[in-house]
């Protein structure tokens, strides 16, 4: 095993620097890959041969490279390395909470408290626990909205053992609505997964150049729907294109929404797959807008983030915060088995409060980046990925051939990009360039950046969320890259 680990370290080291692989790297990998299942297997010296010499070179480089700024792609620590190589090594399946026969529960339970400390969430996170990503959390959040909005209505607890059909019927409930702005396509994902349907979720925002922001009089018209329709009102932190904030005016912000939501008996969901981790900024000037944008938050039902984003811990790793333990339970109890049953604990098993039975250790590397950089290391990352972002979008900003996008109405000239979190958007000036502006900027293979589409236009998206960000080199680099592609 250490000959073969000194192997895999060895090729990851090759790549360095790399954001993806040439292509004939990647039609050499594919050629290399069996028709079929062999007869008689090639034995464990020849697989390892063909995973590292065929196949690795073939690989793209969100964790090999600094510059990869595709979608929203941590990099990964090398403690989180060390310790995903512990998970893998001893294989836990944390699933029942059993402290006398191992401390895997005990250390994810601490792992997400620390991580609530980390982001100064406050007291009340009654139920907590480890996903595969954002979207897991996010169905976990409509769920549990779904279970409650229903629950108030019927005055009982036993909507999972009813069906949603059969709840919904005897509560006179003929819609449940999912009210947003700028939803993440997860959340439509979660929507169908969950019954409710991709139709039920409703961007509400009236704001043509601002749609992130939730407006508070629209927010009220969609909750007076009727008496027949239920509301879960899911806030935006952190907008897929933009990085903007559905609550960008902060508290007092969030404050009105959560009277909307106690007023009219609604669930208030946050998704934060990234944003989230603006609250774990350093406390300056620098960071006063982003943190004001994302403060407030502490105030919903449930919370939806990232930790293989922001947290640079390896796929897959997402979590979910819920005020109600009862809620999660009463949607997610395991019943009928009881081999897996553990009797009363403070610790609550994590396959009664999520939807796998059979769960990887992956809290581990999230302790173990807590624990090896706490509180401050990591808002000192944080500020490095901001304060490239803002210097990308000044550049952007001041180029006569591109165009900064999204922009919000109210910054002053002292503090302009004051709400640039992470992400940075924008297009070329001459509409012309766009379709192929995105292939041009990865085809150098020296930095990536994602297409996507904003106003209906082709537009380009850098997103900065690496462990490796260097704001001198990297600025100097994409600036030179961005230049030559509109030469």
């Amino acid at each position: 095993m250490e000959a073969s680990y000194a192997k895999i370290r060895a090729a990851v080291d090759s790549a360095a620097g790399e954001t993806l692989p040439s292509i004939t790297n990647i039609e050499n990998a594919v050629k290399a890959l069996p028709k079929t299942l062999p007869r008689d297997g090639l034995g464990d010296a020849a697989t390892e041969a063909h995973l590292l010499n065929d196949l690795t070179s073939g690989f793209n480089g969100p964790k090999t490279s600094p510059n990869y700024y595709g979608f929203v792609t941590g990099g990964v620590f090398p403690i989180a390395e060390v310790a995903d190589n512990i998970v893998t090594a001893f294989d836990q399946n944390v699933q029942v909470h059993l402290p006398h026969q191992t401390i895997s529960t005990t250390v994810e339970d601490l792992a997400l408290s620390m991580l609530i400390k980390l982001l100064n969430l406050g007291e009340g996170w009654e139920g907590k626990t480890f996903t595969t990503g954002a979207t897991g959390a996010n169905i976990l959040g409509l769920a549990c909205g779904r279970q409650s909005v229903i629950e108030q209505r019927l005055k009982i607890s036993n909507v999972g053992e009813l069906g949603l059909l059969a709840a919904c019927a005897k509560a006179g409930v003929n819609e449940i609505q999912v009210v947003t702005t700028t939803g993440h396509s997860s959340l439509y994902k979660a929507a169908s997964i969950v019954g409710l349907g991709r139709a039920s979720v409703k961007d509400i925002s009236p704001d043509k150049n601002e749609p992130w922001r939730m407006d508070l009089g629209a927010l009220e018209s969609a909750l007076q729907a009727g008496n027949s329709v239920a509301s879960i009102v899911s806030i935006s932190a952190g907008e897929v294109n933009t990085g903007r904030f559905a609550t960008e005016d902060g508290l007092s912000t969030v404050k009105e929404i959560r009277a909307l939501c106690d007023k009219y008996k609604a669930w208030l969901h946050v998704d934060a797959a990234f944003g989230l981790f603006a609250r774990a900024l350093p406390k300056s000037a620098e960071f006063e807008s982003l943190i004001a944008s994302a403060s407030g938050l502490e105030l919903a039902d449930s919370i939806a983030g990232d930790a293989h984003k922001m947290l640079n811990v390896p796929y897959d790793c997402g979590f979910f915060l819920c005020k109600s333990l009862a809620t999660m339970t009463s949607v997610f109890q395991n019943p009928n088995a009881a081999y897996l049953s553990t009797g009363v604990s403070d610790v609550p098993s994590p396959l009664n409060i999520g939807i796998e039975n059979s769960r990887r250790f992956r809290a581990l590397p999230v302790y173990a980046v807590l624990l090896s950089h706490g509180s401050f290391g990591l808002a000192e990352m944080f500020a490095r990925q901001v304060r490239l972002a803002r210097g990308v979008a000044e550049f952007l900003d001041g180029h006569e051939k591109y165009e900064l996008l999204a922009q919000p109405s109210d910054a002053s000239s002292s503090n302009k990009y004051g709400k640039t979190h992470i992400i940075v958007l924008f297009r070329a000036r001459d509409e012309q360039r766009n379709s192929e502006l995105v292939n041009k900027i990865n085809g150098t293979r020296t930095i990536y950046v994602s297409g996507t589409k904003w106003e209906d236009k082709p537009a380009c998206r850098i997103a900065v969320s690496t462990w490796k960000v260097d704001v001198q080199r990297d600025l100097k680099l994409i600036t030179e890259i961005l230049s030559g592609a509109l030469e």
